[in-house]
């Protein structure tokens, strides 16, 4: 193999691995992690297959399949080509779809054989969650509402396989606390969706913001956000305090609650504010569970 040939692989792995989101990594794995270490309380193998399988592989499949088969509309989304996603060349479109393959059999095989009946199903539903959004036939990012109810149980799924792999009691607190945090996924896939109201449209692309319009949507997030909040104070202590991690959400996305869809283009400066308080939000739920594990 030459030199010009190795970069030329490598440049293409890059491309790879970018299109699986490397910043948004950690929105899957920390819940399935969560959820896991809470119940069992152990670090064992399957806590650390299943929390790298939701790191890597499993972005791969969601974004890498995204990027694939959104190619033509992405051309003309001036968004794509960094951190918000990839503009993956059309050469290595066949390479990605393999990776998503490869990548995550092994560790699906894995968490079958550990698993029961409950963890196969909800690890159904999370991989096919994955495939239908973007999945030529199926693309559910197409179909309004269930664009962003699918986009959320790509968060929280995760979290449920963690609960059922580790055989956790159903109670009234976990349940809410899945509730909430389907509240917030929906929320922010329909804030994501109103910066690409203009190129969706243009792509002929339908999506909860391109039919509710700008405005609507915005408006929904801040109530879905709200919604999320409020059912954290009927959780268990230190539960409650979780209901204060929808607030920068709600700070960051009310300055566009009049936005038009002429305007909505720049809601992406909230958005990408949006990226990063995903950490500044992990950390905070982080110290509640460590909190809730010393209770």
């Amino acid at each position: 193999m030459t030199s010009s040939t190795r970069d030329s692989v490598g440049r293409d792995i890059a491309q790879i691995l970018l299109s699986s989101r490397p910043i948004s990594w950690i929105n899957t794995a920390f819940p399935f992690a969560a959820a896991y270490l809470l119940s069992t309380r152990e670090i064992d193998l399957t806590l650390i297959i299943g929390t790298l399988y939701f790191l890597v592989p499993y972005n791969l499949a969601m974004y890498g399949i995204n990027d694939v088969f959104d190619y033509a509309s992405d051309l003309a989304n001036p968004r794509k080509g960094g951190i918000e996603g990839a503009l993956l060349s059309p050469r290595i479109h066949r390479a990605t779809l393999w990776a998503a393959v490869v990548t995550n059999v092994p560790f699906l095989v894995y968490l079958v054989a550990v698993g029961d009946p409950a963890s196969w199903l909800w690890l159904a539903v999370s991989v096919f969650a994955v495939i239908a959004y973007s999945a030529p036939g199926l693309r559910f990012k197409e179909r309004p509402f269930l664009d962003s109810t699918t986009s959320s149980l790509h968060f929280v799924t995760p979290a449920i396989v963690g609960l059922a792999l580790a055989e956790a009691s159903v109670t009234p607190t976990a349940v809410t606390v899945l509730v909430a945090f389907f509240l917030w996924g929906m929320a922010a896939h329909a804030f994501g969706a109103v910066q690409d109201i203009a190129p969706d449209r243009e792509g002929g692309i339908g999506s909860i913001a391109t039919v509710i319009g700008a405005r609507a949507t915005v408006r929904l997030s801040i109530a879905l956000w709200t919604l999320a909040g409020t059912a954290m104070l009927f959780t268990s202590w230190p539960g409650p305090l979780g209901a204060a991690l929808a607030l920068p959400y709600i700070v960051n996305a009310a300055p566009w609650w009049n936005v038009t869809d002429e305007t909505s283009p720049g809601t992406n400066r909230a958005w990408r504010r949006f990226i990063f308080l995903n950490y500044f939000a992990g950390f905070l739920a982080t110290m509640i569970l460590i909190l809730a594990w010393v209770s």
